[in-house]
């Protein structure tokens, strides 16, 4: 296609990470005879496993249900490395041939829908040359996350730059970093925190994990040992399906007990941390001042970061920073912790749609601003879903059911030979909270704006529960008065030609 040159798809994917192939593998299964492409900014898929290569990078939930509900995970390791993730994204975009769809270096600008039209001008950058190209589309799924890929979050750390050593941050990690021998000083206690201390403290000197507020932690096996022991005795798929159903019951069963007997939880969590490092363990650094699950668990497999503290290699305070220091930086108790090399691992910078202005006929449509209807569905935005994934959960969960809802609203769409399908939202549905705004995590405070807001009830409130959301995506009827649908204009009357096929 000459650079400028419009190419006019049934379904246009914007993102080729773990949603956006999941979302391409679905239709291609569902949906085999539509036109679909995926623009991809980076240069290869695979999303946020493509861009995370800091030491250690892993998942902080189990691939059994981390993977593909059409595709399981086929290992018996639990946590798997990045790497890893990354390869079973792009296996699973070969197996369901996909992968020949996707359209790489493209960064999306603008999107814009015609109603006139009826159909999605998406205006991209090609950014190794500065080319503009534009693609055309009768629906459009975003799947881009909901962090920015450019940079993650940095507080202004007073005096920063008298540092003298190397500061990195761990989206931006340099290739071929080398830390042997060196101190390091991790700031931050979320999930990258936690991965990068036991991961860089066999080759440093000593990693120090400096935190302002302590984390809860749930150590768990890095090999399920269950199913290998089945394996012996049960067909393979099988193995797999079961340890799918089983993880999927305990991870809702550990939130569901930690919202309603934060008490006990809190208990059982800290209990398994003194399991893990002894009866002299210093609590302080292990006892948040909030109940489990108002910000995400961070998961230690086969106690890892435990066995980093215990050899001595690795050690955790729990103070504020004052300010940096020409050789590493002083905190508010007046201590100074000295350092070759800091790792801010001080989280995410929150971004929706990629950062892509959205209109609809000249109007901009503002995702903080909008409810969502049924979590995928955008208010007032026609033929437009956005995969969002659980918080609460692992991501993949919700992105499949998600994708899933996608195929059978388009399925609805060709039956009743509707064109056009829009949520209108009653008078007075919005409220002010975002739709994570459960969690209390700093960087979902931080980018609360950004969001979409909560609705009052469902279909316009997300309510991040599995077990309603698998009634209200995929056994609910499709059709619903909520959704404004737009018939297939008579032809020659200037609208759009029907779905087109390959």
């Amino acid at each position: 296609m000459e650079p400028g040159a419009t190419a006019v798809y049934d379904v246009l994917i914007v993102g080729a990470g773990l949603s956006g192939i999941g979302m391409a593998c679905q239709l291609a299964t569902h949906h085999p005879d539509l036109r679909v492409a995926i623009i991809e900014r980076r240069a290869a898929m695979g999303g946020t496993w493509d861009l995370f290569r800091y030491p250690g990078v892993r998942s902080d939930s189990d691939m059994f249900t981390f993977g593909y509900g059409f595709r399981p995970w086929h290992a018996f390791e639990v946590m798997a490395d990045g790497a890893s993730i990354r390869r079973y994204v792009m296996e699973t975009a070969s197996e369901y041939g996909v992968d020949r769809h996707i359209q790489y270096g493209l960064k999306v600008v603008s999107s814009t829908w015609s109603g006139v039209a009826r159909q999605w001008t998406v205006q991209t950058l090609e950014e190794a040359t500065g080319a503009i190209r534009t693609f055309g589309c009768r629906f459009l799924v975003v799947s881009t996350g909901y962090y920015n890929y450019d940079r993650g979050y940095l507080p202004a750390f007073p005096q920063a730059a008298r540092f003298r050593g190397l500061c990195v941050h761990p989206q931006q990690w340099p290739e071929g970093l080398d830390y042997h021998g060196k101190r390091v000083l991790i700031i931050g206690s979320g999930a990258t925190a936690v991965t990068l201390v036991p991961a860089m403290a066999d080759g440093a000197a000593h990693v120090t994990m400096l935190q302002r507020s302590p984390s809860y932690f749930l150590s768990l096996p890095s090999f399920d040992k269950i199913s290998a022991v089945l394996e012996h005795v049960l067909p393979k798929s099988l193995v797999f399906r079961l340890a799918r159903r089983r993880n999927i019951f305990l991870t809702r069963l550990i939130y569901k007990a930690a919202r309603r007997w934060p008490d006990k939880v809190r208990a059982l969590l800290q209990a398994g941390v003194r399991r893990q490092l002894g009866p002299d363990a210093d609590m302080r650094h292990f006892t948040p001042d909030y109940a489990p699950w108002d910000q995400r668990l961070c998961v230690v497999p086969d106690g890892d970061l435990f066995n980093a503290i215990k050899s001595g290699k690795a050690s955790v305070v729990t103070d504020g920073i004052a300010e940096f220091t020409e050789r590493g930086v002083r905190l508010e108790s007046g201590d100074e912790l000295e350092a070759d090399i800091i790792v801010t691992a001080t989280g995410l910078e929150m971004q929706t749609l990629g950062g892509m202005a959205l209109e609809v006929d000249g109007q901009p449509r503002v995702m903080g601003e909008l409810v969502t209807y049924k979590g995928v569905l955008l208010q007032d935005t026609p033929n437009f879903a956005c995969i969002f994934g659980y918080t609460n959960a692992p991501w993949t969960l919700k992105a499949d059911l998600a994708a899933s809802y996608v195929c059978r609203l388009l399925a609805m769409m060709r039956k009743r030979h509707i064109e056009v399908v829009t949520p209108r939202a009653p008078a007075n549905e919005r409220q002010q909270e975002s739709i994570m705004a459960s969690l209390t995590s700093g960087y979902v405070q931080r980018g609360a704006p950004s969001l979409p807001r909560q609705g009052r009830m469902p279909p316009w409130r997300v309510l991040n529960n599995y077990e309603r959301d698998c009634d209200l995506l995929l056994r609910q009827p499709v059709e619903d008065a909520a959704l404004e649908c737009v018939d297939e204009a008579p032809a020659g009357e200037g609208a759009s030609p029907d779905l087109v096929t390959r």
